[in-house]
């Protein structure tokens, strides 16, 4: 597996449903932590937005499968995986691992918003991948 970009966490009983097995939701926000941890190396998302002008890299779609639970105490890795640059959109390739165990894939796709006069729409991504690549 090549990393774009990788961060570990301990699971927490916070992190939990009353079954004592991760709450899904925490699963997306672990994903868009990774993905904000990796801008953070190129100057952050705020920081990469104004240079492009741009107001976010939002999520357009989103999506995970949940392979094998995860509990408290474990210690989990979240492999970003791949990018997928498209013209208006970057595609992002995510795995958890538990040890060695696959516990959850997942994708996003994410729009450059830009500001226009009606509103915003999803710009060019080459300026922005000109910054990360």
């Amino acid at each position: 597996m090549s990393d774009l970009h990788s961060i570990d966490y301990t699971v927490t009983f916070g992190d939990c449903d009353p079954a004592g097995i991760v709450f899904y939701p925490n699963i997306y926000g672990w994903f868009d932590r990774c993905f904000h941890d990796w801008l953070a190396r190129f100057g952050g998302h705020a920081a990469l937005c104004r240079q492009v002008g741009a107001v976010g890299a939002g999520l357009m779609e989103s999506d995970a499968r949940f392979r094998r639970p995860m509990r408290p105490n474990d210690r989990i890795t979240v492999h970003m995986t791949g990018a997928e640059w498209g013209q208006r959109t970057l595609r992002l390739t995510y795995t958890v691992m538990n040890g060695d165990t696959l516990a959850a894939t997942g994708t996003e796709l994410r729009g450059l918003f830009k500001p226009t006069e009606t509103g915003i729409t999803a710009g060019e991504m080459a300026e922005l991948r000109a910054l990360l690549d």
